[in-house]
């Protein structure tokens, strides 16, 4: 494959270009799933192709084939859309100059698994929803594993040739109980199909969903008989897998460069920060530091290198509460005379690279938890996301949760409350953060499903943090006597 991509690059290298790179990708995936014990989903599906991009007379190009005997076809294609887009142009296109890299990267795991057995998988989500119903009156189980193998080559006409196979593992657990008026649910490790990460199958054993399975299954219990959220503004700690789509949302968002620059505006809205906020905006609360880490281990944000063939970097975003960086890709960062930050990519070789999030990261604070809640007199942990609304700047946002724990007079009373949600503004939230729990709190949570882009892709990221205290947070729903 290495050969066709490099007679491709001399193919295109003698088209009177500006610039073109070729994307070639192998994609390998797996989803197990149960309902009630009994399977609900086996699937494996196999993608495999190439993306051309070109840019000629200052104008971009783009094409795709699943066929590998059609690649000159496509690069014909990508060329034709480059001469219509020149016609049409605004100003000529250009890039940020990067270094040409020839290199390997593979995601670091101890047990692949797609050499683990199909009834292994379903035995073990078979065993975590008995457990669970074995614990509690329950109304519904579910439980699921996801896996990925994504082969890689990119190669540019600046001399660059990288290969990579990046590895993803994750799942998750859920319990629903009815109470008298609603439904309650309760997840492991986290909402929405678990956790994910650049891991093995040692990911899934390390989360242990059968011995986390029993207090899951207690708490959707517990949680159909509890009474409602309290309504007021509250002192509250938000835990990390919360923390996780809260950063995502307000933070990881509205710093994507192409946003602020006006180009994603369909899907999902805009942002409300602009360049000139850059070292000037008190994003936060000095105690909130922020990076966009694409090196960190294990993050599903993690890579060698983006689609740009930009190695995988550190970025700052939030310094002691000031922003101070956004995630770019080499024709964003080009308009601001920097180099791109290597957040560039596509969610297979079909598509077209978006400015996406890495591993947006909290950075961790000094906090044991129980030192982060005892100066709280009245106050609520939240856990785990139920759901969410943000508007298209990332400004005003309501996050619902799972469960919210009393504390009061600095301790976890052991009541919990259903149906918590709070809501804020994005800088006025991060400024009242008081404190973030210290690195043995910290942990990654890894989102699959970030969506972007029309046509839609969705993304890897991920997000780590550690519980984090926020005072004087607008909680619950206000209702008539």
């Amino acid at each position: 494959m290495q050969e066709k991509i490099a007679g491709l690059i001399e193919y295109l290298e003698g088209k009177d270009i500006d610039y073109a790179d070729v994307r070639y990708g192998k994609i390998e995936e797996q989803a197990v799933s149960t309902e009630e014990g009994e399977l609900q989903e086996f699937d494996n599906n196999t993608s495999e192709g190439v993306g051309i991009r070109v840019i000629k007379n200052g104008a971009p190009g783009f094409a795709a084939t699943g066929d590998l005997d059609r690649l000159h076809q496509t690069a014909l294609k990508a060329l034709d859309v480059a001469d219509a887009s020149s016609r049409v142009k605004g100003k000529n296109m250009e890039l940020a100059e990067k270094e040409s890299i020839k290199d390997y990267y593979e995601t670091s795991y101890e047990k692949d698994p797609f050499t683990v057995s199909t009834g292994e998988k379903i035995e073990l989500l078979r065993e975590a929803e008995a457990k669970m119903q074995d614990e509690a009156d329950l109304f519904k189980t579910s439980a699921s594993l996801r896996f990925r193998r994504e082969n890689r080559i990119f190669a540019d006409t600046e001399g660059s040739l990288i290969e990579q196979e990046l590895m993803e593992s994750g799942g998750g657990i859920e319990a629903s109980a009815v109470g008298e008026d609603d439904l309650q649910v309760r997840t492991y490790p986290c909402s929405f199909g678990g956790n994910h990460a650049k891991a093995g199958y040692e990911f899934v054993e390390d989360m242990d969903l059968i011995g986390n399975a029993g207090e899951t299954a207690r708490e959707a219990e517990k949680l159909a008989g509890a009474e409602e959220c309290p309504h007021g503004e509250f002192d509250i700690v938000l835990d990390s897998s919360q923390l996780a789509l809260q950063i995502h949302e307000s933070i990881g968002h509205p710093v994507e460069l192409d946003r602020v620059f006006g180009s994603e505006e369909a899907y999902a809205g805009t942002s409300f920060l602009s360049v000139e906020d850059l070292n000037e905006l008190q994003y936060g609360s000095e105690c909130v530091d922020v990076v966009a880490d694409a090196t960190v281990e294990g993050g599903l944000g993690t890579f060698g290198y983006d689609d740009e063939g930009v190695p995988a970097q550190r970025i700052p975003i939030i310094e002691s509460g000031e922003f101070v960086g956004f995630l770019t890709s080499r024709e964003t960062a080009v308009r601001l005379g920097i180099s791109s930050g290597g957040a560039s990519r596509a969610d297979g070789w079909e598509n077209i690279p978006l400015i996406r999030m890495t591993n947006i990261n909290l950075l961790p604070g000094e906090y044991s938890f129980e030192e982060l809640i005892s100066d709280i007199d009245y106050g609520l942990y939240l856990e785990n996301n139920r759901s969410w609304s943000i508007d298209d700047r990332r400004l005003n946002f309501q996050f619902g949760c799972e469960i919210a724990y009393e504390i009061e007079n600095g301790r976890l009373t052991g009541k919990i409350f259903k149906n918590p949600l709070y809501t804020g503004i994005t800088p006025q939230f991060w400024r009242s953060c008081t404190g973030i729990c210290d690195n043995e709190h910290w942990q990654m949570y890894g989102l699959p499903n970030c969506g972007k882009g029309q046509p839609g892709q969705r993304a890897r990221v991920g997000h780590g943090s550690a519980p984090a205290r926020f005072n004087n947070i607008e909680v619950g729903v206000e209702r008539d006597e």
